[in-house]
């Protein structure tokens, strides 16, 4: 049991667009009688998913409730960002009764629960629980390595190789932290893609935990939040692939912020953004667009060749209406010109 003096944390990490921004937004709308506060952290500096969970606020969850921690991840800015911000959250009037933080899709949450250990904030705030999603699609799918069956005959052949790819190791970071995995998008996935998600987690799980199929980020807050898993006292539970200290970075990982002006047709950015999944290898998109013609700003969210767009609020008096997207991708796929050229096309209008 955990001190129920201290502040309630829930962690929420997963897979690049496994649906974290979306399980929030919900959870706002259905706190179960909790006032939230929520803490954003992103890879990039433009904040798409703040933004959209303000879009979300009510009485119980205002606007100033969510904070956004941009440029590096928590657990490497500890003092200078994390710490602050949950103090910040603690002084609101009146006082959260339960945070949410949401994790870069690219983050490792062992080192996250590591900062809890600090006295300033361990006195404070305990961890209720790790909630991990996962793609049931992209598990299914087995999207953590270039060539599963190659990886694993390189391996049989000798013990002393290791050629797990950054995104298996994030994967399986995140499921052997959890208190609970949530499969996300099941009906993408199908009856058998859904039982094969589970066998892959349950694989790489440490210890029995519990998986629920969740939609569109619908789940009863009283499954998820409440857990009093004091999960900063049960770090043994909780392998790691980073264990070691200092073993703890993103180099593997890189993004960069590409400008785009007015669009014709959106049609012609959703199919760029395909093109950029299928020939190099990018793993997220997410930004926003200007729409010739339309005075709403539209939303743009992809991982993978899979593309999501919404228009999302109107333009602000005064605001250009120019366009910025972050792209995510391993280090190596990231070529600036590449995706430049490849986002230009979107901004020739359809024949």
């Amino acid at each position: 049991m955990s001190d129920l003096s201290k502040l309630p944390v829930t962690v929420i990490t997963g897979f690049l667009g496994s649906g974290k921004t979306t399980l929030i937004s919900e959870l706002m709308k259905n706190p179960g009688g909790r006032r939230l506060a929520v803490v954003v952290n992103e890879f990039g500096d433009v904040g798409v998913d703040g933004e959209i969970l303000k879009g979300c606020a009510i009485p119980d969850c205002p606007a100033e409730n969510i904070m956004e921690l941009s440029n590096g991840c928590i657990c490497c800015t500890v003092a200078d960002d994390f710490i602050p911000t949950i103090e910040a959250l603690m002084a609101l009037e009146p006082r959260p009764d339960h945070i949410l933080i949401e994790t870069s899709g690219l983050a490792l949450p062992k080192p996250l629960l590591k900062a809890f250990d600090w006295p300033d904030i361990r006195s404070r705030i305990t961890v209720d629980g790790v909630i991990a999603l996962a793609d049931a699609e992209a598990v299914a799918a087995g999207r953590f390595a270039p060539d599963v069956a190659r990886v694993d005959a390189q391996r049989a052949a000798d013990d002393s190789l290791d050629h797990e790819t950054p995104l298996s190791e994030v994967f399986e970071d995140q499921i052997s932290c959890a208190d609970i995995v949530l499969l996300t998008k099941p009906d993408l996935a199908g009856p058998e893609g859904i039982a094969k998600a589970k066998a892959v987690i349950a694989a790489e799980a440490p210890r029995p935990i519990p998986v629920i199929e969740v939609a569109e980020g619908v789940v009863d807050p009283r499954v998820i939040l409440g857990l009093e898993a004091a999960a900063e006292d049960d770090m043994d539970a909780r392998p790691s692939h980073h264990d070691t200290p200092h073993d703890h970075d993103h180099e593997d990982f890189e993004s960069i912020v590409v400008d785009i002006p007015e669009l014709a047709d959106p049609a012609t950015l959703v199919r760029a953004i395909e093109g950029l999944a299928r020939d190099h290898n990018i793993l997220r998109v997410k930004g926003y667009a200007a729409v010739a013609g339309k005075p709403l700003r539209l939303l743009v969210q992809a991982v993978g060749a899979r593309v999501r767009q919404q228009f999302d609020r109107p333009w602000q008096p005064g605001e250009a209406r120019q366009g910025r997207l972050v792209v995510i991708a391993e280090h190596d796929d990231i070529r600036r010109d590449v995706i430049e050229a490849a986002l230009a096309a979107a901004r020739q209008p359809v024949e």
